[in-house]
């Protein structure tokens, strides 16, 4: 070990107590602002005024102020006066050749807001907001109206010029007026202050405080043309966050007509909350919250506390009113469809970072939610029709994520992931879709005789385990559920429901293949119906056939003939066998029992087949000029598959007691 030590090279000759350095007063601010407001870009270059806004409102959440001016002048800087009872100018106890606002301005970690004792909720809880604004700007003058005495000092990156001197008595004048510019040392020449971004921080802040009234001015020469900003304003909202909301979903339909709003205080004075919440039929949406004034973007947990509160109102609801769907709501659900503003106010809030984008309090999650559920509870019960539309709306967000979600598990994203495909599928060859087809054939014994019989190349065959599920009678969950019709997804490829893409669909031609019979009938009539109800685009486009197996083959010598019907085999009777005896009769029982080599010759080769076509497009075709009869045509069409196929027995009864006299060769 000693000769580790005295073979070490000496790393140490050029690293000594002279290179520790000492940052001291405000230094640090300027060599590393990032630490403070998060860089040195726009967002911060701006957050300059954020910090010193904040601090006049929290004179005025304190209601110890009523109004705010924020003006941007031509010069470039920005002047902002409350009328609150202004920064104590009287020497600081600890610092005895200083003034508190001295001490305020020069010194990191100092302020009134590390207790509650000057304010019950502030935004400024670092004591860094003003002290940082000093370090960083070229110049900066506060002025003070105290005790009928007013005060002024100034102020150059963080360093005070003059002393703090009084310019007289003043009569009716209180608070505090501070006037800076953002040191181009640190910020650049080219950032300037947005007339846009500065008004709109203006605004947010009298709605999210009812009692105050901010006017925001701007020199014209600022605004550019055509801007909406404008050169004089007053801000003042006595109904808050609700104002808000209305003004910015103004001429949106929501599925709530009246707002979820409200504002409730938290127990033993330990703050309160402000929210508004409105859910829009269509179009963007927002989640925007607030602690003490300070905008939250990366959430919290207050935000958490707030979601808590509607999922759980939400379902307790919806389980009240029976919905099977109850347990499936999810806070995104609710909140993903919703245009929101929270606002919270609670004493010594902890933030992520200088910057506070994130609310990290533990218990504002529990005041917040315990608060908020009682009233959604109560506002749900007190709007029964409205609670009912929203819970409609909520459902359906629930179904589309759950359809995504099983398409996403679904979706095939190339030919040649073969392992996808479901395992009973028997693919053709070809990769990609053009002149390919896939035959649907009931049961496995179908299968394997329609396996032998295809051509591989461009045929594929899907064999399909007994009745398919009617899908018009049949929930959501219950399809998705479905083995058979995940399978069948899964081989097409091209989606169902609101995710079906028929660009995606891996086969040209989709052939129901079912044996000739009353049941055969009854699957295919099924298939059809899956396919109208949720994959519509292929029988619009044409791409879904029925095929025709033979129900009968003659034969005699070396004379055969295959028919479809009972009255095809009495016409070939009185024709092509007619005069002959013995004639060898064979009625199919099903595909299964019908040899692949006669399958193939009489059901599937392209040559000899016959496909019946399965679509809506020769009948719309023909109404192309008529918009209004192609719409009536259509809805009358869902009208049909919905008496025929659908959950009321009734309307089937009464299409057969209205088409009964049209019938004709029963197979009972």
């Amino acid at each position: 070990m000693s000769d580790l030590f005295e073979n070490a090279p000496n790393q140490t000759s050029d690293y000594s107590a002279k290179d520790i350095e000492v940052l001291e007063g405000l230094e640090p601010v300027r060599r590393r602002p990032g630490m403070y407001i998060g860089g040195t870009d726009e967002r911060a270059f701006h957050h300059l005024v954020a910090e010193v806004l904040d601090n006049s409102m929290d004179e005025a959440v304190a209601g110890h102020a009523s109004r705010i001016e924020i003006e941007l002048q031509e010069d470039g800087f920005v002047l902002v006066r409350d009328n609150g009872r202004g920064i104590p100018t009287d020497p600081h106890p600890r610092y005895k050749d200083k003034s508190a606002l001295e001490v305020i301005f020069t010194t990191l970690h100092s302020g009134g807001k590390f207790s509650n004792k000057a304010y019950q909720t502030s935004g400024g809880l670092h004591g860094v907001g003003l002290s940082v604004v000093n370090a960083l700007s070229d110049t900066l003058e506060i002025e003070v109206a105290r005790d009928r005495q007013l005060w002024t000092q100034s102020y150059s990156r963080g360093h005070p010029q003059t002393k703090l001197e009084p310019k007289g008595a003043v009569q009716n004048r209180r608070g505090t007026t501070m006037r800076f510019r953002p040191d181009p040392e640190i910020f650049g020449e080219s950032l300037h202050f947005k007339p846009a971004i500065l008004a709109r921080m203006a605004r947010s802040k009298a709605y999210l405080f009812r009692g105050v009234e901010i006017r925001w001015s701007c020199a014209p020469s600022l605004i550019k043309e055509g801007s909406d900003v404008p050169v004089q304003e007053i801000y003042h909202f006595p109904n808050g966050l609700l104002d808000y909301l209305n003004r910015t979903m103004e001429g949106r339909v929501c599925v709530n007509e009246e707002a979820f709003a409200g504002l409730v205080e938290f127990p033993n004075n330990t703050g309160k909350v402000e929210w508004a919440v409105t859910w829009p039929e269509e179009g963007d949406v927002f989640f925007s919250s607030y602690c003490n004034t300070i905008p939250t973007p990366l959430g919290g947990s207050h935000e958490q506390g707030f979601r808590a509160a509607l999922t759980k109102s939400l379902r307790g609801f919806a389980e009240m009113v029976g919905h099977k769907k109850s347990s499936s709501i999810t806070a995104d659900d609710i909140c993903g469809a919703a245009s929101i503003v929270i606002s919270v106010f609670i004493p010594n809030p902890q933030f992520q970072g200088q910057t506070k984008e994130k609310l990290t309090t533990n218990d504002a999650s529990r005041l917040v939610e315990v608060a908020m559920k009682d009233y959604f509870d109560h506002w749900l019960s007190g709007h029964p029709e409205i609670a009912n539309k929203l819970l409609v709306h909520i459902i359906d967000r629930v179904e589309e994520r759950l359809r995504k979600k099983s398409a996403r598990d679904l979706n095939r994203k190339s030919a040649t992931q073969r392992l996808r495909l479901p395992g009973k599928l028997v693919d053709c060859s070809k990769t990609s879709s053009h002149d390919t087809e896939i035959f649907l054939v009931e049961g496995d014994s179908a299968g394997g005789s329609a396996k032998q019989a295809r051509d591989r190349t461009f045929q594929a065959i899907l064999p399909l385990r007994g009745k398919v599920l009617n899908v018009a009678s049949a929930t959501e969950d219950k399809i998705r559920a479905n083995q058979e019709i995940q399978d069948l997804v899964q081989a097409l490829g091209c989606g169902m429901g609101k995710s079906f893409d028929i660009s995606k669909l891996r086969y040209e031609r989709i052939i129901i293949m079912t044996d000739a019979d009353v049941d055969g009938a009854h699957i295919a009539a099924l298939l059809i119906n899956l396919f109208y109800q949720t994959m519509r685009g292929i029988i619009e486009e044409g791409r879904l056939y029925l095929a025709q197996p033979p129900l009968y083959r003659l034969s005699n010598g070396g004379t055969i003939a295959y028919v479809n019907t009972d009255a095809q085999k009495a016409k070939e009777l009185a024709t092509t066998f007619k005069g002959k005896t013995k004639i060898d009769i064979s009625r199919f029982k099903g595909l299964g029992e019908m040899p692949a080599q006669q399958l193939k010759v009489t059901t599937m080769q392209p040559k000899n087949r016959t496909l019946l076509r399965v679509s809506l497009k020769p009948v719309l075709d023909k109404m192309a000029d008529y918009e209004t009869d192609r719409e009536q045509l259509l809805q009358s069409t869902d009208l049909l598959v919905e008496h025929l196929m659908g959950k009321k027995p009734e309307h089937r009864f009464a299409f057969i007691q209205e088409n009964a006299a049209f019938a004709k060769d029963l197979d009972v």
